[in-house]
């Protein structure tokens, strides 16, 4: 068993002032492998100087300096794929070829960053006024576990475009990716100080963030709830905040598809990292006459899905993240059966097998109304509710019926429909036809899935102060 002891200001690693303990526990067999140490809000306040002073020459590099940063952390991460998608297997749960996939995608952040970059105009003219974009100060970044590693890296990648400093909380359920990644970024070997990385608890080092007034921008990622608090704390300092909160994804299939094709992958939209994702397609809107149908395909399509070992090669669904978590979904699972969805496969309990581990049964219910619990509520585990429509007018109603608008799917060999569809659904992503995601895009949501968006020159721009500047002979 380890035991992670250290966080990283200025450069380098420190031992952290605070003294409470976390452990850290595999989900796929219940065991402890190691705990961490975690920070303080005095470690916060000390991470945050350490930015704060950065930030004075980090701000006055040039473009290119920046982009050669970006270039190096790119390459660190790679250097470090292997330790960091096994600390990812083990922390997490993410079956092999999910955890690798990760680590590019982590990777991939810094180069899609460095090309917006490149291209990005940080001066413009308006009529006799010169426009500058300049960086905003030090970004207080805070992610969560369902995806460490991604989303640390385009929220840092958006920072270090931008040329502000950075202080970096991830969950602390997360401590292991943290150190491995931390390796990484202490490779590229950037100016000291312009990367800082503390563990440590939301209600500490992450108010620390949210309420320290040389804390210019916080960029979270997590639950709806929590963003609301950070929201409200942020107001006291007037502090730019950025959210990207929940969802409960809409995926409408419209009468027109071949539904052995596209139901197979409506499921795997559903369960993508194992539901644990704020962007799965969790409610399936099909018309009405096809339900008996979709059932059928959709229970078949569930039932060829591995779910088990995260170590083997073709498993595609691992363990719940923790304990909590696994209840929780097992919560609403039962609440789904309690007020009368019909459940076709999956259910409470564990897998045939899988008694060890907080390993979920992909579960699939049908005959839900939009008043359910489980068809209103973000679960954030494999469960898959199909709800009916008569009409693509009341498809697109129910779609919109939620407080989230994060991510929206549609289906249809009509082009054109798909389009005016997806025109209307109240969500800041929508993929047609099983599109994957350009993660050089804006990215973010409507209603109660966020503020603001990130990635690629968006992401770029929500670090940067607009200054206006006029006058005779004016350069």
């Amino acid at each position: 068993m380890f035991t992670l002891d250290r966080m990283y200001v200025n450069g380098e690693y420190i031992e952290p002032q605070g003294k409470e303990i976390q452990r850290l526990i595999n989900p796929a067999t219940q065991k402890v492998i190691g705990q961490v140490v975690l920070g303080n809000e005095e470690d916060a306040r000390l991470a945050i100087a350490a930015a704060k002073e950065a930030f004075a020459t980090f701000s006055r590099t040039s473009v290119e300096e920046r982009s050669e940063m970006l270039q190096r952390l790119h390459d660190a991460v790679l250097a470090n794929m292997d330790a960091m998608a096994e600390a990812n297997i083990m922390e997490y749960g993410a079956p092999t070829k999910s955890a690798i996939g990760r680590v590019k995608l982590a990777a991939a952040n810094f180069l899609d960053t460095k090309q917006a970059l490149d291209n990005f105009e940080f001066v413009r003219y308006i009529a006799s006024a010169k426009v500058v974009s300049e960086p905003a100060g030090v970004v207080g970044i805070i992610t969560p576990w369902n995806a460490s590693y991604s989303q640390i890296t385009a929220k840092l990648a958006a920072a270090i475009a931008a040329g502000c400093t950075v202080v970096i909380k991830p969950s602390e359920l997360s401590a292991l990716q943290t150190e491995r990644i931390t390796e990484a970024f202490h490779h590229a070997g950037l100016p000291k100080g312009v990367i800082n990385v503390v563990n440590g608890y939301g209600h500490t080092v992450g108010a620390e963030f949210t309420r320290n007034p040389d804390v210019a921008l916080i960029s979270f990622t997590g639950s709806t709830r929590v963003g609301k608090e950070i929201l409200k704390g942020a107001a006291e300092t007037l502090k730019r905040v950025t959210l990207e909160l929940g969802g409960k994804s809409p995926n409408i299939i419209l009468d027109d598809v071949d539904y052995t094709k596209v139901i197979p992958v409506a499921v795997a939209q559903g369960f993508m990292n194992n539901g644990q994702a704020c962007v799965a397609g969790t409610r399936l809107l099909v018309p009405e006459h096809r339900l008996q149908e979709v059932k059928q395909l959709a229970q078949s399509a569930i039932g060829a899905v591995k779910i088990g070992n995260p170590w083997e090669e073709d498993t595609v669904l691992g363990p719940i993240v923790t304990e909590k978590q696994f209840l929780n979904v097992q919560r609403y699972i039962q609440t789904g059966i309690d007020e009368g969805a019909e459940l076709v496969t999956g259910g409470t309990g564990r897998p045939a097998g899988l008694e060890h581990g907080y390993f979920v049964k992909p579960t699939l219910f049908v005959n839900v109304t939009e008043d359910m619990t489980i068809a209103r509520e973000e679960i954030f585990g494999p469960v898959l509710v199909v709800l009916t429509y008569k009409t693509v007018e009341e498809a697109i109603a129910i779609a919109n019926n939620t407080n989230y608008g994060l991510g929206a799917y549609v289906h249809s060999t009509d082009l054109d429909q798909a389009n005016r569809v997806a025109s209307r659904i109240a969500a800041g992503v929508v993929s047609i036809n099983g599109a994957s995601p350009e993660m050089k895009a804006p990215f973010g949501g409507y209603k109660q899935s966020g503020l603001g968006r990130e990635y690629g020159e968006y992401g770029i721009a929500e670090c940067l102060e607009t200054k206006t500047i006029t006058g005779h002979g004016m350069q």
